[in-house]
């Protein structure tokens, strides 16, 4: 892709998940030295703000969506702040936080590219809704939400609210998947490349595929990266690990691919979780992945 500028917004938010953790994040990715190794790669980083967390105002009235009411005006000024980056004519790179973010990162993306594609690098697919979450935790539920198939969503000043279509969606490392989910997946079509996948086609085929659909008819392709993607031995510090996920080199190769193919818009990287780390592995691993998504290689 084009070397841009980029808007690093910073979303310390964790009550999306199952626990504590995760609102570390951000900072664990900077630390790391994000800044620096971007602008060292010529990368221009406009701006680093920061989406303040909502004091929790409300216990766990519905034990089925837990802290949505925070949620939803987390990405609600996630939504405004990314639409913003998009009309400036910078990128918009989100460090979550959990993975309920996202469900901001892409409504305000959709207000600039309405036709959005989505690339889903995750264990999991995060199509539950209220009615068939096991657990209750947002974080599972935010792509359903971007899809519109939950009864909540991020709507704009407005009020108005543009669903992605499934069409233009791509799971990537899939392996962990609800019962709801698979129905969805299903019924819907959604292409998704599970680890056998992978398994059998290897990475850069699976990656070209995603590219294309996403790609296809859309104005620009959302990245959301869930670390939990990659197999827990590489990234130990996440919330909700499984075993068996991509590898250090198959997630570097997949955002090379992407670096070259210049269709991502905007990314989110979430599900970093600094207390469960071992030697800052984790939010090093990350931050050399979105090196890698805006061009820095080997040679």
């Amino acid at each position: 892709m084009a070397i841009p500028k980029v808007t690093i917004i910073r979303v310390p938010f964790g009550l999306g998940a199952g626990r504590p953790g995760a609102e570390y994040g951000p900072e664990a990715i900077l630390q790391a030295g994000l800044v620096e190794r971007l602008e060292q790669d010529g990368i221009e980083v406009v701006e680093v703000s920061d989406i303040t967390p909502p004091p929790v105002l409300t216990a766990v009235v519905d034990p089925k969506a837990r802290y949505l009411p925070e949620v939803m005006d987390v990405c609600g000024r996630l939504a405004v702040r990314v639409a913003q980056s998009l009309a400036d004519g910078t990128f918009p790179l989100i460090l979550g936080g959990d993975h309920s973010i996202a469900a901001g990162s892409i409504a305000g993306a959709t207000r600039i590219n309405p036709k959005l594609g989505v690339i889903w690098f995750d264990a999991h697919t995060d199509l539950n809704t209220v009615q068939t979450s096991p657990s209750g935790n947002v974080h599972g539920m935010s792509l359903a939400a971007s899809l519109g198939w939950t009864d909540w969503r991020i709507e704009d000043a407005a009020g108005q609210y543009t669903p992605v279509q499934p069409s233009n969606v791509v799971f990537v490392g899939a392996r962990d998947l609800d019962p709801g989910e698979k129905d969805f997946i299903r019924k819907q079509g959604i292409a998704c490349f599970t680890m056998h996948e992978i398994d059998r086609m290897g990475m850069e085929a699976v990656m070209l595929q995603a590219i294309r659909i996403a790609s296809h008819g859309t104005d620009g392709v959302h990245l959301s990266f869930d670390i939990d993607s990659v197999d827990p031995r590489e990234a130990p510090g996440t919330g909700t690990p499984v075993r068996g996920g991509v590898s250090y080199r198959e997630a570097h190769l997949a955002l090379e691919l992407l670096s070259e193919a210049g269709c991502v818009t905007s990314a989110d990287f979430v599900e970093v979780n600094p207390t469960l780390d071992i030697n800052q592995q984790t939010s090093t691993l990350v931050m050399e992945l979105i090196c890698s998504l805006f061009g820095e290689r080997i040679l």
